[in-house]
């Protein structure tokens, strides 16, 4: 399994080499994204990795820096259907699992649908809610969400990342770091962990206890934007080795 960061940066405004959330965990030879944020197919597309991988788009919320790259994800797929790759995408109907349906209908219906050739394709985009649960299953990956307290009306997920050798937790954004306590469960063999609106050293009481393999901090705040390389020592003091702050373009294997 391999993990692709694609935008490493919290809600802020725009800043250098840094865009916001995204990123692809890789298996089995398919694509499993969390989250869209602006450029990630850009990133994406220009660090070599096929975009036509694609099996489904896991969306933890819907502000801003978590969908912004959405419309060009989906565009840029079809974008290599017809005019570069000329090849269909590996998976047929690439899912789209989104909290807020609402988006998913005009992002799907009236923006793309208004875009070059009205968006038809041979392929098919299948959009679905999510609950707290199991949301998606098929022979080699199971994933599960968890509902945390960063959005006031509850449309805000946590998702765990279950293969038949490796488990991964996609934090999204929270309210509180317990709010992981379900997803990680007994452990997992990684954790991508929000830093937005939280300190290091928030992440190093909150993990210290826990199970985690590795610790990955994405999502970063102006903690660690506005002075990286200090950051980076004190993680390296802190953790042991144990975590790494993610940048956009990096790919790890688990």
């Amino acid at each position: 399994m391999k993990i692709h960061f694609l935008g490493t940066c919290a809600g802020t405004e725009p800043m250098p080499d840094c865009k916001h959330a995204s990123v692809i965990f890789e298996y089995n030879d398919a694509f499993y994204w969390f989250d869209a944020g602006e450029g990630c197919s850009y990133t994406a597309h220009n660090m070599g990795l096929d975009l036509h991988k694609t099996k489904s788009i896991f969306i933890s919320h819907t502000h801003m820096d978590h969908i912004g790259g959405l419309g060009n994800l989906l565009w840029n797929i079809r974008k290599l259907r017809y005019d570069v790759k000329k090849e269909l995408p590996k998976y047929n109907p690439i899912n789209l699992y989104i909290p807020n349906e609402e988006v998913g209908d005009a992002l799907l219906n009236h923006i793309l649908a208004h875009t070059e050739g009205n968006f038809e394709c041979d392929f098919s985009i299948a959009q679905h809610g999510v609950m707290a649960g199991m949301v998606f299953s098929d022979d080699f990956v199971t994933v599960t969400a968890y509902k945390n307290n960063h959005l006031a009306d509850g449309r805000s997920f946590t998702y765990r990342f279950q293969t038949n050798k490796n488990c991964v937790v996609y934090s999204g954004d929270v309210k509180s770091y317990h709010e992981l306590d379900e997803a990680i469960g007994d452990g997992c063999d990684a954790l991508t962990i929000e830093t937005g609106h939280f300190k290091i050293a928030d992440v190093y009481e909150y993990t210290k206890t826990k199970n985690i393999g590795k610790i990955f901090f994405t999502h970063n705040g102006r903690e660690i934007l506005y002075d990286r390389a200090g950051c980076e020592e004190k993680v390296r003091k802190i953790f042991h080795g144990k975590a790494e702050i993610a940048f956009d373009g990096m790919s790890v294997n688990i």
